[in-house]
């Protein structure tokens, strides 16, 4: 697994929020699928959106106790998308070089 620089870490907690309203341990879970993530990194990242106001919070009842839930606003969506256009950017400039890496290391047309 690849570490999460801080605005990937972004991208993909606003993406999750963007889907549904979340508590942190389950958007922790969830970032588990790309990343060896621990809570105590998660959670800062949450607490940055909300002073941010990209993500309201509220308290929800489960089983008894109160869960924090994390709801993205109208400029949370704003932001996911405007890094989503750039995690595009980022991951077909790194396609072009790896794609032409491969052709080099195929021959080429040339040979």
């Amino acid at each position: 697994m690849y570490p999460l620089n801080p605005t990937l870490m972004e991208l993909l907690v606003l993406s999750l929020i963007y889907l549904e309203d979340s508590y942190g341990y389950q958007i922790s879970r969830q970032m588990r699928q790309v990343s060896n993530l621990k809570d105590s990194t998660l959670y800062p990242v949450l607490r940055r959106l909300a002073e941010n106001g990209d993500v309201l919070v509220y308290d929800k009842q489960f089983q008894g106790r109160n869960r924090k839930y994390y709801q993205i606003t109208a400029s949370g969506k704003e932001r996911q998308e405007m890094l989503a256009r750039e995690w595009d950017g980022h991951v077909d400039a790194v396609r072009k070089i790896v794609e032409k890496c491969r052709y080099e290391q195929g021959g080429g047309a040339d040979e």
